[in-house]
């Protein structure tokens, strides 16, 4: 999926940047790119925070009924320096990639592409699509992996019960004796977690993770903070368990991962190190660089995104905190 800008969100913490409370994230709602526009409710980057571990972007869409909305129609547009993490919880989106790749999301159904040095690819929901609903993630990738090849990992992952009340799909690492087998450059973990009206449940987990939730939907308190619907609950490192209640019946994205301390630049579709490092990923798509490879089969009417402008003024790179 292409991103489009990155201003910031509103913030509400407990505490001195949250070392102890939570950092509520609420969305603001980003049109995609494209001559089919889809919008989407964006709480990862911000300009108070960029990463909850290696996570970096995180964008919540539908449900939308695609015979009003349109669906998802991306043409093929460039990632480097990232993974993007695709997961659905209503309809089927069409993927293609220079990597070669043609597979499809689902429901339930993790896919993860790895874009390195360069790759491209296109998003397509499906005829079959009547309501398209899930949420596009993105992982940066450490400097040292910042050359990998092309890659693409499919995983269906099971829904478990873990306690009372408690449902559980692990797309990426292990929850409550629950492990995915896709692999990723820094430790990470992915959840779909399901709560029934009533349920409290209490998780241990890595004391040396950052943890976030997304709230799809339900009355959902994160470590004994309300967390609004389609917001984002950020808690730090230290925490050897965390803590939900569902007033409602609800769903959420449970993200973790061991702090990421490098500065990076995220300009559009591109991670890099500096402002150089971008124009030349600029330059390199605009002239259909093979960096960035074909991806072939995508019938839409634009045959690609073309690359935003630079800003005038020099990218700057930021951290963890956005500093």
């Amino acid at each position: 999926m292409s991103s489009t800008e990155t201003r910031p969100v509103e913030l509400v913490c407990s505490g001195d940047e949250c070392p102890d409370g939570v950092q509520v994230l609420t969305a603001r709602e980003v049109p995609l790119g494209g001559p089919r526009a889809m919008t989407v409710r964006r709480t990862l980057p911000n300009r108070e925070r960029s990463f909850v571990g290696a996570w970096c972007f995180v964008d919540h869409y539908g449900p939308d009924d695609v015979a009003q909305t349109g669906g998802m129609d991306v043409p093929p547009h460039p990632h480097t320096g990232l993974q993007t993490v695709s997961w659905l919880f209503t309809g089927e989106i069409e993927h293609r990639d220079s990597g070669g790749v043609h597979d499809m999301v689902r429901p339930g159904e993790v896919n993860l592409m790895t874009g390195a040095r360069g790759i491209c690819h296109s998003e397509v929901s499906t005829p079959a699509t009547s309501i398209l609903h899930g949420v596009q993630l993105w992982v940066v990738l450490p400097q040292a992996d910042r050359d990998l090849p092309r890659d693409f990992q499919h995983f269906a992952a099971p829904e478990v019960e873990v306690a009372p009340g408690a449902r559980v799909r692990v797309f990426m690492g292990s929850l409550a004796g629950q492990s995915s087998p896709v692999r990723t450059q820094t430790p990470l973990l992915g959840a779909e977690v399901r709560l029934a009206s009533g349920t409290t449940w209490t998780v241990p987990v890595d004391p040396a993770h950052e943890h976030a939730v997304l709230v799809d939907y339900g009355d959902v308190t994160f470590c004994d903070e309300p967390v609004p619907q389609h917001a984002l609950g950020i808690v730090g490192t230290g925490r050897g368990e965390l803590t939900l209640r569902a007033d409602t019946d609800a769903r959420l994205l449970l993200l973790g991962g061991e702090p990421f301390d490098e500065q990076i630049v995220m300009w559009w579709n591109f991670i890099g190190r500096d402002h150089d490092d971008i124009a030349t990923m600029r330059a390199d798509w605009e002239a259909e660089s093979e960096r960035f490879g074909q991806v072939t089969g995508y019938e839409g009417k634009t045959a690609r995104l073309p690359a935003p402008a630079l800003p005038g003024s020099t990218l700057r790179p930021r951290g963890r905190l956005g500093r």
